[in-house]
């Protein structure tokens, strides 16, 4: 099977890996992903291939936000968007946008965002097909 997307993988770094792979664990399965493969303090998540990776810095220092980067995930509906930003709520991410329409990225466009356990911004987005539909038939 040839593998859809043209990124392999991200790595982000934590600094507290255990509170990290347990936050992304749970956040992660409400849009269908889960641990893959493991290494040391290292966690890949996917479905089916091992697309993003949780770790510990490799060169021993402190991991740290970057600004202009964010984390955006596929969601299936408009549910689990609502899944994703609840569960990493109750898990310790702070909201930075809740659940809604951005026209903003085009009427499709359904999605939230959060800042994870060690500050680094992620977001689930939904992209309504059937609303595209009709709006390119309107």
């Amino acid at each position: 099977m040839e593998n859809p997307s043209i990124v392999s993988h991200v790595s982000l770094g934590t600094n507290d890996f255990s509170k990290a792979r347990a936050f992304y664990t749970a956040v992660l399965a409400t849009i269908g992903a889960s641990i893959v493969m493991e290494h040391g303090d290292a966690a890949a998540y996917g479905k089916k291939f091992p697309e993003f990776w949780v770790q510990a810095p490799f060169d021993g220092k402190p991991a740290a936000t970057a600004n202009g980067v964010h984390f955006g995930f596929w969601a299936n509906s408009k549910q689990e968007v609502h899944a994703f930003y609840d569960a990493a709520l109750k898990h310790g991410a702070t909201g930075d946008g809740e659940p809604g329409p951005r026209e903003e990225y085009g009427e499709p466009y359904y999605g939230c965002f959060l800042r994870d356990l060690d500050g680094h911004k992620i977001e689930a987005a939904f992209w309504d097909m059937e609303l595209e539909a009709s709006l390119g038939s309107a």
